[in-house]
């Protein structure tokens, strides 16, 4: 299960969803919004998303992922919109029958959504400056921030 959502990720709703009685490593990560990014003091973040291609991705990176290490279930939600320090921005959970696999897959499923899924970052500076940041890895998959705003 993939999700694009502009709520606040409430990641215990999932859990239940998300038991099977295979399952003995459960690795969860999240990514959290930051005071600062090389150097600079960041006073939110904005994200933007383009939902149809994002889902699609998404899911594909889970399904790799289940392949690929033996995974009972997976799934990762990514935030959409104005965030602030502290706010998470991403949740990935990973759950496999023994920890090791669970922690491999978990690791790959943030990696590549980082960097195949076309979501796009707006770091705001403390200072007041706005920038959009990371938009290369989505270009080397052939995704733009112009589709967004088509």
């Amino acid at each position: 299960m993939f999700e694009i959502s502009d709520k606040s990720i409430e990641e215990r709703a999932y859990f239940k969803e998300f038991s099977n009685p295979r399952v003995g490593g459960v690795v969860t990560f999240e990514g959290r919004v930051r005071n600062h990014n090389e150097g600079k003091a960041v006073s939110s973040l904005e994200y933007e998303a383009y939902e149809v291609l994002a889902q699609k991705e998404g899911l594909k990176i889970l399904e790799e992922a289940k392949k690929k290490f033996d995974v009972v279930n997976a799934f990762c939600v990514h935030r959409v919109g104005h965030l602030y320090i502290g706010d998470m921005a991403v949740w990935v959970m990973a759950c496999a029958e023994h920890r090791e696999m669970a922690f491999k897959a978990c690791e790959y499923i943030i990696n590549e959504v980082k960097d195949r899924v076309p979501i796009w970052k707006r770091e705001h500076y403390v200072d007041g400056e706005k920038i959009w940041v990371r938009c290369d890895q989505c270009a080397k998959h052939g995704h733009s921030k112009a589709e967004v705003t088509l």
